[in-house]
């Protein structure tokens, strides 16, 4: 019946459409009006077509319908983290993530009444000590506990090792070793201003880091985490997670391990604002969309108020009601591959996974990550690719709306700030240039202050 329905509307070629808009355009310019390029080196294209793909796209092996909710818990005190678990698994959490300042505290304690069997944990240590992950991995947990520990990922933000080179690797060994993976900061990238392709490369270039390290029979079961800053372009980001995929999926077979990466995505804090604080509600919205969507297996939100207030329960109680919205009431957990086959999305994903393996071989071709990030070039690519985002935004190309369009002058927030919330200028001695996250709004934000 399909079939004698359709032949009343004969097929239409990618060509002829393309006649059709030129004919509409009247004159102007078919690529000036309607592509759009992007900092990724992407011309988007306004609309996609199936005779433009070779072959139908495979299916992707990720599952949207097990993404999972996550709480973050910075460790101050651990009752006090241990009963704010507690709280928010009972408001419908399921997946925590502590992060541990200092060794001195007891894990016993943290961890009373949290179900291990149904809750996995997260641990994110900002320390490194390989007895201390000796002693996490004996917890008994059937759901899973999780070590995210990176050493290059602490020598980009901070410019230096935990101790030096030598010792921070010999611990490294050992965590994995015990826990049989590693962790990948991809979020630093994102949030610093780095290009998706950028983003996307440095992540291979600083996972094979790793792999170079261990030789083969060591290599054999390692499982990666990758964390990821999702932003707000929405198909592009969601574009961005598939391709991560696809490109661990080329590197894991080269060295034989297992090709599934595990994603643990947060919306990123470049585009959060100071004032008109509660459009951070809406960017965070679509972002944690993007991450499921693009298939992400855990998402932790990040609460509209992070960048100006301390933890507080009302900010992390819409943070987590927004992911429990989107699981329990927009269905973002029905469908395993719902960005599948569109023609836009496929593109983009190709196109971004093409870039960055690209300059994933130009960095292996001139001395690997660690070398180019010693030598300040990585640092440089992404400050230039920051700027040019910056001067968008300065110029009102890139918009966020109640910043730089449609500001509410009468807006206060000198009273509100617990945090500071710009980029801290502390002179310290390191053995490279960090790299240093940066909010798009910063500048503005701090004249807006200084007028208030």
């Amino acid at each position: 019946m399909s079939k004698q329905l359709f032949k009343a509307f004969p097929e239409v070629s990618s060509k002829q459409w393309k006649q059709l808009i030129q004919a509409d355009l009247k004159g102007e310019d078919y690529n000036e009006t309607l592509i759009w390029k992007t900092n990724e080196g992407i011309n988007v294209k306004p609309f996609y077509h199936a005779d433009e793909f070779a072959a139908l796209p495979d299916i992707t092996a990720s599952k949207a319908t097990q993404w999972n909710i996550c709480q973050t818990i910075f460790v101050a005190n651990v009752s006090k983290s241990n009963a704010k678990a507690v709280d928010a698994i009972e408001r419908g959490a399921e997946r925590i993530k502590f992060i541990i300042p200092t060794e001195d505290i007891s894990l016993k304690d943290l961890l009373v009444n949290i179900n291990l069997s149904e809750t996995a944990i997260y641990f994110e240590l900002q320390f490194l000590n390989s007895e201390f992950v000796k002693e996490l991995s004996s917890i008994p947990s059937k759901a899973g506990i999780y070590i995210q520990s990176d050493i290059i990922g602490h020598l980009a933000r901070t410019g230096n090792w935990f101790t030096n080179l030598k010792d921070d690797h010999q611990q490294f060994e050992a965590i994995v070793n015990t826990t049989s993976s590693f962790s990948v900061d991809v979020s630093l990238y994102q949030n610093a201003g780095a290009t998706m392709v950028q983003q996307l490369a440095y992540a291979m270039a600083h996972a094979n880091e790793y792999l170079n390290h261990f030789n083969t029979n060591e290599k054999q079961d390692i499982k990666v985490i990758f964390n990821v800053a999702v932003g707000t372009n929405y198909f592009f980001e969601i574009a961005k997670l598939r391709a991560l995929r696809m490109l661990w999926e080329a590197l894991a077979n080269e060295y034989q391990i297992p090709i599934y990466c595990y994603i643990f995505a947060t919306p990123t804090k470049r585009n959060k604002t100071l004032y008109d604080y509660n459009t951070n509600m809406l960017r965070t919205t679509t972002e944690c969309m993007s991450a499921v969507l693009g298939g992400a297996d855990t998402i932790c939100n990040l609460a509209y108020d992070a960048i100006y207030h301390k933890d507080n329960e009302f900010g992390e109680r819409i943070s987590r009601n927004q992911l429990l919205v989107l699981k329990h009431e927009s269905y973002f957990d029905k469908v395993n591959n719902p960005s599948d086959g569109a023609y836009y999305i496929e593109s983009i994903t190709t196109q971004l996974a093409e870039k960055a393996l690209t300059l994933f071989k130009e960095i292996e071709a001139n001395g690997g990550f660690l070398h180019q990030l010693k030598e300040g070039l990585i640092q440089r690519k992404i400050k230039e690719s920051a700027a040019k985002e910056q001067e968008q935004f300065n110029s009102g190309e890139d918009i966020l709306l109640g910043t730089n369009k449609h500001p509410n002058p009468k807006d206060k927030m000198k009273h509100e700030l617990e945090l500071y919330p710009f980029v801290k200028t502390n002179p310290v001695k390191t053995l490279i240039e960090p790299i240093i996250e940066k909010r798009l709004a910063e500048t503005m934000e701090q004249k807006r202050l200084e007028d208030e």
